[in-house]
């Protein structure tokens, strides 16, 4: 089966993390968020895959090149002006020829793909949104469906008091190729807004299928720290790299590390790290690859990536760092956004503009 993954946005809601990298090639448990992605729908059989393409677009091509290395057929759509959820699709229609899927390139899930391909198919419809339980509605798009699981109301980012429904737009789409005629061609169209509206107007065959499993919006800061400690507390099916030191304890290749380093689980390490004596790991904790933690370092409830090197002392509690990072001795950060190359912006990092929504973590 055929799917289009959406990976042209601007990840900006990840700044800075977003600033020289796009948002599907984020690591999550350090794997890219979109291999991920891809590894979950090959077992579902999406195999042949299309992924468009506009933010920093080397980056993915350069990693996942053609596919094969996971055992897919990647695909790629430039786009030189951004189309739109709904005009990225059109942009490659010629692609599709069955019923076929779009996901966003920015989720991390688990859900069972096949039983929504199923539901599809036996409601006959022409298209089928994936549904995701939320206790708490305020961020997302509200769908309400009848027994038949036909949809007859959408509510836009709804307080919880005037919420109709728990059930919110996952970005998981099953389409009929007749979709595309619903589609205009070369303008920006987008799904939520724009489409789907229309189809429940016209009275379309328009489902919507209430999923089971985990799923979660990565697009803001905390959500991206807290997908990581979903997969260390085994909330959510995601394969992750390394060997089970102990239990909880996960170490990649090549780490070395001080006989009396503290490491209280959840954690992983990446590969070639090293740690001094001294440093104590507080989980959950994900450390990508060659970071150097020197003596007397504390790192606790923490995501940092790869190449840091954080001197003597150093704390970091309650972080997201980037990679390429260099603290000084003696330096604590607490509940504070580091993006990458701190080692040459270091001075100016909490004057940048675009850093004055998200240089704090408001957990």
């Amino acid at each position: 089966m055929k799917a289009m993954i959406l990976a042209a946005g601007g990840g900006t809601r990840l700044y800075p993390l977003t600033f020289t990298l796009p948002k599907p090639v984020v690591p999550i448990m350090n794997r890219p968020t979109m291999e991920h992605i891809i590894r979950h729908i090959k077992e579902h059989g999406f195999t042949n895959i299309m992924v468009n393409l506009h933010n920093l677009p080397e980056h993915i091509e350069n990693y996942f090149k053609d596919g094969s290395e996971i055992g897919v057929n990647i695909n790629y759509s430039h786009e030189n002006e951004p189309l739109g959820t709904a005009g990225g699709v059109k942009y490659v229609e010629d692609f599709f020829d069955d019923t076929f899927m779009v996901i966003g390139g920015d989720d991390l899930h688990d859900i069972n793909l096949s039983e929504l391909v199923n539901f599809h198919k036996e409601k006959k419809a022409l298209a089928t949104i994936g549904l995701s339980y939320e206790k708490d509605v305020h961020q997302y798009g509200v769908v309400v469906v009848n027994e038949e699981g036909r949809i007859i109301e959408f509510q836009e980012k709804p307080s919880n008091e005037e919420a109709k429904s728990h059930w919110v737009n996952n970005g998981i789409y099953i389409f009929e190729p007749e979709i595309l005629r619903h589609i205009p061609a070369g303008t920006f169209y987008d799904f939520g807004s724009q489409l789907f509206p229309r189809l429940k107007e016209q009275g379309a065959p328009f489902y919507g299928f209430k999923c089971k499993g985990y799923w979660k919006d990565i697009g803001n800061l905390v959500e991206y720290r807290n997908a990581h400690f979903d997969c260390l507390k085994g909330k959510v099916k995601v394969h992750f790299p390394g060997y089970e030191l102990k239990k909880g304890v996960w170490l990649e290749e090549g780490v070395v590390m001080a006989d009396d380093v503290e490491i209280t689980p959840p954690v992983l390490i990446g590969k070639n790290c090293k740690l001094a004596r001294g440093a104590k790991i507080t989980g959950p904790v994900v450390m990508g690859k060659y970071n150097v933690l020197d003596e007397g370092v504390e790192i606790k409830h923490t995501v940092l990536w790869n190449f840091n090197h954080l001197k003597k002392d150093v704390k970091l509690l309650d972080c997201l760092m980037g990679s390429e990072c260099i603290v000084e001795e003696g330096r604590v950060f607490e509940r504070t956004v580091l993006g990458s190359g701190m080692k040459s912006i270091f001075e100016d990092y909490f004057r940048h503009p675009k850093m004055e929504d998200t240089g704090r973590l408001k957990i």
